[in-house]
């Protein structure tokens, strides 16, 4: 990973951090954008990444679409719509990645940065953390129908109708966060779960993933038996078997990812 310029990089252990680095505010540059589609692409592929963690450096986890420099990215016919297939991709490359995602969301995530927690797996906030959709203040639309994954209906409208952020305590309150944390025990906390998920089968927590993605808009009756195809295949694996002796000999299993 040692030709990303915007996004961090950090292995420990089977955990990956990718931190946004695009100061002062961490806005989604077209570099930023790339770069975290290709590292995820390539994440998902790594033997030696099992769960990864998705965090901001500085002050804010990512305050939106880099509007300073969106003149240089929309120049002529054909710019708006690769501009926006590309931002689309990067949304979907976290969603997609085979390993799980954990959003340790440090500061203010607007727009596209709101987008990209919604896409993760599993978010934790710290008390500086907020999501917002802002567009209207600017004239634009964006991120709304990420949001509905996280938002009721009167509250994602208004949000944005109004510009309103929802601080890190109330997103607690809610629900759409597993914990709210002081500053410094923001990642802390995201590497304590991170590793508790690299220390399953990453067969199962592959598969397991790809399935919830699957099943997330099907109907009760046909997400179900998906899902129950999937376990099938899952229990054909030798990390499944390993699971089954280790619980039977009581002691740790030791997987193989196959």
């Amino acid at each position: 990973m040692n030709d990303l310029t915007q996004l961090g990089y950090q292995l420990d252990g089977y955990v990956a951090t990718l931190t946004l680095n695009v100061p002062p505010v961490n806005a989604l540059t077209r570099t930023l954008n790339d770069e975290l589609t290709l590292a995820l692409d390539r994440i998902s592929e790594m033997d030696t990444v099992r769960a990864v963690i998705l965090t901001g450096a500085g002050k804010v986890f990512c305050a939106g679409a880099d509007l300073k420099g969106r003149a240089e990215v929309i120049k002529g016919p054909g710019d708006l719509p690769a501009h926006s297939r590309r931002t689309r991709e990067c949304f979907h490359a976290i969603r997609e990645c085979a390993k799980p995602v954990v959003c340790a969301i440090n500061g203010a995530a607007l727009g596209s940065g709101l987008a990209m927690a919604a896409s993760s797996d599993i978010l934790i906030a710290s008390e500086k953390a907020s999501l917002g959709l802002p567009e209207v203040d600017v004239g634009l639309l964006g991120g709304s129908r990420h949001a509905m994954r996280l938002f009721s209906h009167s509250r994602l409208r208004r949000m944005m109708l109004t510009g309103m952020r929802v601080t890190g305590e109330e997103l607690y309150r809610l629900g759409i966060v597993e914990a709210c944390t002081k500053p410094e025990d923001l990642m802390p906390m995201a590497m304590e779960l991170a590793a508790t998920i690299a220390s399953k089968s990453p067969v199962s927590t592959r598969m397991g993933k790809h399935t919830m993605n699957v099943i997330e808009d099907m109907s009760l009756r046909d997400g179900y038996r998906y899902e129950q195809d999937m376990t099938a295949q899952i229990a054909k694996t030798d990390d499944a078997k390993e699971a089954q002796r280790a619980f039977a000999e009581k002691r740790a299993p030791v997987f193989t990812g196959r």
